[in-house]
């Protein structure tokens, strides 16, 4: 039998991986990758980016960091260096398209009338069907010519945050066009300048960063460090966030408070049985423990009731959207001596000199206005559909990626979507996705009945919502990790408990190389 092909769509972290393990269980990937390089979201970044994970826990199962490499946080380069190491170690790169950009998708060989009469995901519960494929529409973006390529599964590995920036909505006459005295931008083209471009882009400018995340304090930084406190840079933010000066509060390791099982037998998962919730319901005093020790460590270390920046959620509702970041160092002395000017509002709107904030009467002058504020990743996730029922089942409202496994659409076949959800470690995340994918690719298990796995996804969305709060679109499974791990782990035959001796697999951090080999 002719061996199955894979269209994997993007060659960031998840394409790779997923290219890899298509490989081992002799499929065809042909990866499909819009630039002129692998990397993803590392090939367009700020001068400063550096990792926010530690090296160790940012690394393939079995590729570790070269010896060369000691920081604890690798910067951008070193990260695109080892990709590419990794890409070339294990033969990627002739699977891969460059500058072939996918417009759209279609599946072919079965009705929606058909496919809505079914029980099982794509009829049967299997990867493959006869006679079904999706075809792929692509572009070579170096000169304009279409063509259309047939594949019997596709890989969506497109990423969350890039190429569609999200744009803050703004009454009439008060958006960037009433700005006539400056420039605005989103982050995503100041990060896609060359270096020594985004430098003079900045250069002598009163500039306004809108966000707070870490995209918005890096841009900060760098406008500081460039114009000092003669030309401020003032930070634009909503809310106050628990961003890290490094990942050991008190001198202990974040790994240890959050990524072990005892630390997930603290909180509630879905799926759990009596036993367990009764447990997490029992331990929630260490719980609240663990989100004081670090938010009693980012307080003093940054002295944030000064500046009245302190959260008023919890530690444990930021980790558990992801919605921490490793500050970038000295970033109060920049406030401290004026370069860096933080001002809070829950809304803002354009005037001819700069943005108007809710409750003051007069403008922040600015001369460029960078807009930090993230990006619609679902909005280019479900605009590569070309079937309306597809893109209707990828548009999800008030509730999070409705993604059994975090991975497959109940109702969308031969089809997955790898990196599209958030963990403290995506490289982590995403490889052990893309082993599981490779294996029920390769006929290892079968996928339950479309109802138990919607089932799943409402119990998965129920347990995100108790702990994550507002953020919990954000589907990160940051607290959570190893519980999703053994799901994959008992899907694939192989025993979750990873390590060796009942109070290691207990108490120590789980890593990618727990999960090097069955």
């Amino acid at each position: 039998m002719e061996p199955k092909k894979v269209g994997i769509i993007g060659a960031g972290i998840s394409g790779l991986a997923a290219c890899k393990f298509t490989l081992s269980k002799g499929l065809i990937p042909i990866v499909f990758e819009a630039k002129g390089d692998i990397g993803g979201v590392w090939t367009e970044t700020l001068e400063t980016t550096a990792l926010q994970t530690p090296r160790e826990m940012f690394q393939f199962s079995d590729f570790p960091w070269p010896k060369s490499v000691t920081e604890e946080f690798p910067r951008y380069n070193q990260v695109l260096d080892y990709l590419r190491s990794y890409a070339e170690h294990f033969g990627l790169l002739k699977h891969i398209r460059f500058n072939s950009r996918v417009l759209s998708i279609d599946y072919e060989g079965c009705s929606d009338e058909e496919m809505e009469g079914w029980t099982l995901w794509g009829g049967s519960g299997k990867a493959f069907a006869e006679g079904r494929k999706w075809r792929l529409n692509v572009v070579d973006e170096t000169n304009g010519a279409l063509q259309a390529i047939v594949v019997d599964f596709v890989v969506l590995c497109i990423g969350r945050f890039c190429d569609v920036p999200n744009i803050p909505k703004f009454p009439s006459n008060e958006g960037p066009e009433a700005f006539k005295a400056g420039k605005v931008l989103h982050s995503l083209e100041y990060s896609a300048m060359d270096f020594h471009t985004a430098s003079n882009h900045i250069k002598d400018k009163r500039v306004t960063v809108v966000g707070f995340q870490k995209s918005a304090l890096d841009i900060a930084m760098e406008c500081a460090n460039a114009n000092g406190p003669n030309k401020p840079c003032t930070v634009l933010y909503k809310t106050e966030h628990w961003n890290l000066p490094n990942d050991h509060p008190w001198g202990i390791p974040l790994s240890f408070l959050y990524m072990n099982r005892f630390a997930e037998l603290l909180i509630h998962k879905p799926g759990e049985g009596f036993f367990l919730y009764l447990l997490a319901v029992l331990l929630s005093p260490i719980r609240w423990l663990f989100s004081k020790i670090v938010e009693t460590y980012v307080i003093k270390k940054h002295r944030l009731a000064k500046y009245g920046m302190v959260p008023s959620h919890s530690f444990l509702q930021s980790i558990s959207a992801c919605f921490i970041a490793t500050l970038p160092e000295k970033f109060y002395d920049k406030v401290d001596e004026g370069s860096i000017v933080l001002k809070k509002s829950q809304s803002f709107g354009f005037c001819e000199e700069g943005i108007m904030i809710e409750g003051e009467t007069k403008p922040i002058h600015s001369d460029l206005v960078i807009l930090a504020t993230g990006y619609r990743g679902d909005q280019k996730l479900k605009q590569i559909f070309a079937s309306s029922t597809f893109r209707d089942y990828m548009t999800f409202h008030d509730s999070m990626i409705s993604l059994y496994r975090l991975c497959i659409h109940p109702r969308i076949p031969q089809l997955a979507v790898v990196g599209f959800t958030e963990n403290s470690s995506n490289l982590f995340t995403s490889e052990i996705r893309c082993r599981w994918l490779a294996e029920f690719m390769d006929d290892t298990f079968k996928l339950p009945s479309i109802k138990d796995m919607e089932k799943d996804i409402v119990n998965w969305e129920k347990t995100l919502k108790q702990y994550s709060g507002p953020f919990f679109k954000r589907a990160c499974i940051a607290i959570l990790h190893i519980w999703y791990c053994d799901q994959l782990c008992k899907d694939m035959g192989w025993n979750p408990r990873r390590k060796k001796g009942f109070f290691a697999d207990l108490f120590l951090p789980y890593g990618p190389s727990d999960y090097a080999s069955p």
